[in-house]
């Protein structure tokens, strides 16, 4: 009779780690996660980081789904043949880091867009080769500094002016 227990237990206990590992290693798509809040290039190391803060495990799952795997190699090499910088023209007065980048430094990146839609947040549609979109950022409290740092690293070296 213990034994029994002890195996249906292990049993369950098994179970449990499987599906966990199941539902944590799915990945969300990049408008999922941005549904859920988690946008950018998000590292798994930062969903570690953050379940020492947050307790809640549904949270962590979706964290899980929509990060990246921490190498210094994959993310540093990352790079896009463009991007749509996108806004909503009305909410354009709260971010004048934003407006700055748009009148003062965008023309050093020709192959950066700015499209206006109605109550967007600021963000970045990175495009691959084909013109398709591949990763959303929210630049929201970016200061004019970082996207001009960012565009510099992540948009392909032949596309922009230095």
């Amino acid at each position: 009779m213990e034994r029994e227990r002890g195996m249906s237990g292990l049993i369950c206990i098994i179970l449990l780690l499987h599906i966990a590992t199941v539902s944590w290693g799915q990945q969300l798509s990049t408008k999922d996660c941005e549904n859920l809040g988690f946008t950018g290039l998000a590292l798994c190391s930062d969903c570690k980081t953050f379940s020492e803060y947050v307790k809640d495990e549904d949270l962590l799952s979706d964290c899980l789904k929509c990060c990246v795997e921490d190498s210094d190699d994959s993310i540093s090499k990352i790079t896009y043949s463009g991007a749509v910088l996108e806004v909503c023209m009305r909410k354009l007065v709260f971010y004048p880091e934003v407006v700055g980048f748009i009148e003062e430094e965008k023309d050093k990146f020709p192959t950066v867009k700015v499209q206006y839609a109605f109550n967007s947040p600021p963000k970045l549609i990175m495009l691959d080769d084909n013109g398709e979109q591949k990763e959303i950022i929210r630049i929201d409290n970016w200061k004019r500094e970082h996207v001009l740092q960012f565009l510099r690293e992540k948009v392909k070296s032949g596309s922009v002016e230095s």
